[in-house]
C-alpha cells in the first residue's frame, strides 16, 4: 500500500459537507417541496458540484429520512408518514421527560446555568424567524439537557429520532401558531428544573413534545 492511498482529500470532503448542509437546509426551508423529484443534473448546476457529490449527498439524505427513492422515478423529497412519526413523537416524549426529571433531580448549578443560557439562545433564534437557526438552537438546548441529566445514550437515541422528523420539526417551527406556545412550554421546563421539581419537569417536557406532535398532525392533514 502506498502512502498516497491513505491521504485524505480535504477539499472533496469539505465540498460534500457544504453541499449536504445546503441541501438539508433547502429541504427543511421547503425550497424543495415534499414529494418533489430531485434530479441530479439540475442539482449539480444549482450546487456547483459534480454528479458524484450529488449522489453521495442524496444517499446521506435518504439515510436521514429527508429523501426517499421512488421506483421508476428516482430520488424525491420524502413525505412525512403519520403512522411512523406517531411512534417517534411518543418515544421522544418519554425520553425527553426522563431527561428533564433527572436534570431536575441531579444537575449541578453550573449545568443548569449552561442550560438556561442555551434556552436564551433558543429564544433569540425564535426572534430571528430563521427555521434552521431555531432547529440548531433547539438541538443545543436538548443536548445540554441530556448531558446535565447524564443520559447520553438516551440523547443518541433522540438525536436519531429527530433526524427522521427534521422536516416535520421545521414545519412546526414555521407555523404561526406555534412560536408563543412553544416559548411558554420551554420556559415551564426550565422553571421546573430550576425549582428542582422532577415531576413538573417531566410533565412539562412531555407536554411540549405532545403539543408539537399535535401541531404537526394538523399541518400534515392540511397539505
Amino acid at each position: 500500500m502506498s502512502e498516497d492511498t491513505l491521504r485524505i482529500d480535504r477539499s472533496a470532503k469539505t465540498l460534500r459537507t457544504l453541499a449536504l448542509e445546503r441541501m438539508r437546509e433547502a429541504i427543511m426551508d421547503f425550497h424543495f417541496q415534499p414529494g418533489e423529484r430531485l434530479v441530479e443534473r439540475p442539482l449539480c448546476d444549482q450546487l456547483g458540484v459534480s454528479r458524484s457529490v450529488v449522489r453521495e449527498v442524496l444517499r446521506q439524505l435518504e439515510a436521514e429520512g429527508l429523501v426517499q427513492m421512488i421506483p421508476g422515478h428516482g430520488p424525491a423529497v420524502a413525505k412525512p408518514d403519520l403512522g411512523r412519526t406517531d411512534e417517534i413523537y411518543e418515544l421522544r416524549a418519554l425520553l425527553e421527560g426522563i431527561a428533564a426529571r433527572a436534570c431536575a433531580m441531579s444537575a449541578t448549578d453550573e449545568q443548569i446555568a449552561v442550560l438556561d443560557g442555551a434556552l436564551t439562545n433558543l429564544f433569540d433564534a425564535w426572534a430571528s424567524g430563521v427555521p434552521v437557526a431555531v432547529m440548531r438552537a433547539t438541538t443545543k438546548f436538548y443536548k445540554a439537557l441530556f448531558e446535565a441529566a447524564d443520559k447520553r445514550i438516551a440523547w443518541e437515541i433522540v438525536s436519531g429520532l429527530n433526524v427522521r422528523i427534521n422536516q416535520l420539526r421545521s414545519m412546526t417551527i414555521t407555523s404561526t401558531n406555534r412560536r408563543e406556545p412553544a416559548i411558554d412550554e420551554m420556559t415551564a421546563i426550565m422553571n421546573a428544573i430550576k425549582s428542582r421539581d422532577p415531576d413538573k419537569a417531566e410533565a412539562a417536557a412531555r407536554h411540549h413534545v405532545e403539543q408539537a406532535w399535535s401541531i404537526a398532525q394538523q399541518l400534515l392533514r392540511s397539505r
